[in-house]
């Protein structure tokens, strides 16, 4: 009998894809009945529009979810809006906290600097999970060379309670990376010139130096390695620890 549990699902799409290089894993998802309806999730960052003009080549009317945290930088919003319009992606949606749980969760805009787990939850979290509840499964960028609980990514994850999510370039290395934009010409975060390798909210978010790991900017000086949309069934994750 076909296991149809969310992890039976997993293994078998893990099985199905294992021989596949990142693009076609993604075409390939899109169309899987095992996947359902699908979304990608972008925060539009230093490495975001490798996924983004892959999906603008097999599909570019799939949903894009970007989180604006209203907290952003303002180059990171200017490079949405460039790359949207320069890949032709069709259904960019912007997701935000309301104005009423703002006024609630930070009213003067400080949260973070003592409780950067709710900042994110309140800001990034909540929005997203109240999008991603229309779909069945989504895309992410992340990749096991950025280290922590990514390590042992697979393209495919179970998401509990019901959702699946898919990681193209799981198994890619930051070379890889950096050749397909070059490759396909594609354009830079302003902030990457700036030594920034990876990119969130601008008052957490600092410079890498040389020999750092990629995502050493992100929460400098805590124990905090994610936001909180990649934890698995709502579980904070740490460096180390498994979900």
């Amino acid at each position: 009998m076909l296991d149809q549990t969310l992890d039976g699902r997993a293994v078998r799409l893990n099985d199905r894809y294992k021989h596949h290089a990142a693009t076609e894993v993604l075409r390939r998802a899109l169309r899987d009945p095992d996947l359902g309806s699908t979304s990608l999730v972008s925060s539009f960052g230093a490495e975001s529009v490798v996924l983004l003009h892959m999906v603008s080549v097999v599909a570019p009317g799939t949903p894009v979810l970007f989180i604006d945290t209203m907290m952003l930088f303002q180059e990171t919003l200017d490079y949405q809006l460039e790359v949207t319009r320069k890949l032709g992606l069709t259904d960019v949606r912007v997701i935000r906290a309301s104005e009423r749980e703002v006024a609630l969760n930070d009213p003067d805009g400080t949260l973070h600097q003592f409780n950067t787990d709710a900042c994110c939850d309140f800001r990034k979290t909540i929005p997203l999970e109240r999008e991603l509840s229309k779909f069945d499964a989504w895309i992410t960028g992340r990749k096991r060379f950025q280290g922590g609980e990514r390590q042992q990514l697979e393209f495919f994850e179970a998401e509990p309670p019901s959702r699946l999510r898919i990681n193209p370039l799981a198994h890619w290395r930051s070379q890889d990376v950096q050749d397909y934009m070059i490759e396909n010409n594609l354009p830079r975060h302003p902030l990457v010139a700036k030594g920034y390798a990876s990119i969130g909210c601008a008052p957490c978010t600092s410079p890498v130096k040389p020999g750092e790991d990629p995502r050493a900017g992100r929460w400098r000086g805590s124990q905090k390695t994610e936001c909180g949309i990649h934890f698995i069934g709502g579980q904070m994750v740490r460096a180390g620890a498994k979900a």
